[in-house]
């Protein structure tokens, strides 16, 4: 098991843990490969029934670790980032419900994998924000998850990333599912976690696997649409100057 996640099992269900605090949990090749492959070996396991994960503290997670891609060519970012969708995307998937606990802040790539999860439990205090956009490229995928709990309305002025969010704002946009206070959102999914795990598990999946038909809907068509845009927009004269600060050729 890789440092980068870590792994505790309860009764009935286990808290997967990003436990990258010096990156702030930023998305890298390895921690994204080693949490789907906790992910898949828990959701086999018939002791196993839901999945709680969460960031170390400060942060659930700031997005794509940035200094990982710094010497990669756009082309081979994007790679990376398709990537990083497709593991996303493969978290419906799973027969096991995943809840997301998030404290502190959740950004970018961080706010699109929590909302990729199937509950969403959010600190009142909680940050949430979109800056791909001030950064001059559209986020290069994950955008269906948006839609799939939100209007597209919302989901447009939150890729924008112009609107203060905390918790209760994402309770009332519908990114989050539940609130709970500053430092007790681990504890409120924990305790979600237990009331799906004393469920037949065998209807759970049903439920699961019936409601992905509509929240997927088209999404590894828009990723790679969203990804064809994400290498559009790195040619322009805003991105390069940020992505120049961490040496993307």
């Amino acid at each position: 098991m890789s440092e980068e996640i870590t792994v505790e099992k309860r009764e009935g269900f286990a808290i997967l843990t990003m436990s990258r605090p010096a990156r702030r949990n930023a998305l890298g090749a390895t921690s994204m490969a080693t949490l789907f492959e906790n992910l898949k070996t828990l959701a086999a396991e018939p002791e196993c029934a839901a999945v709680v994960l969460t960031g170390a503290p400060p942060a659930f997670c700031a997005g794509s670790d940035l200094k990982e891609l710094g010497g990669l060519s756009v082309a081979d970012m994007c790679e990376h980032e398709a990537e990083t969708a497709r593991i996303a995307r493969a978290i419906g998937h799973l027969p096991i419900p995943v809840i997301a606990a998030v404290e502190g802040y959740a950004l970018g790539g961080g706010f699109i994998l929590a909302a990729s999860c199937d509950i969403v439990v959010s600190a009142a205090g909680a940050k949430w924000n979109m800056p791909e956009v001030r950064n001059g490229w559209l986020p290069p995928w994950g955008l269906q998850a948006l839609l799939a709990r939100t209007s597209a309305a919302n989901a447009r002025l939150i890729t924008w990333g112009i609107m203060e969010i905390d918790g209760n704002e994402a309770r009332r946009l519908g990114i989050a599912d539940t609130v709970a206070p500053d430092g007790a959102a681990l504890e409120a999914a924990c305790t979600l976690a237990g009331r799906l795990a004393a469920l037949p598990a065998n209807a759970v999946a049903s439920a699961k696997r019936f409601f992905e038909i509509a929240a997927a809907a088209d999404a590894e068509r828009m990723d790679a649409e969203a990804g064809r845009l994400f290498a559009q927009d790195c040619e322009s004269a805003a991105a390069k100057a940020v992505l120049s600060s961490f040496t993307v050729k």
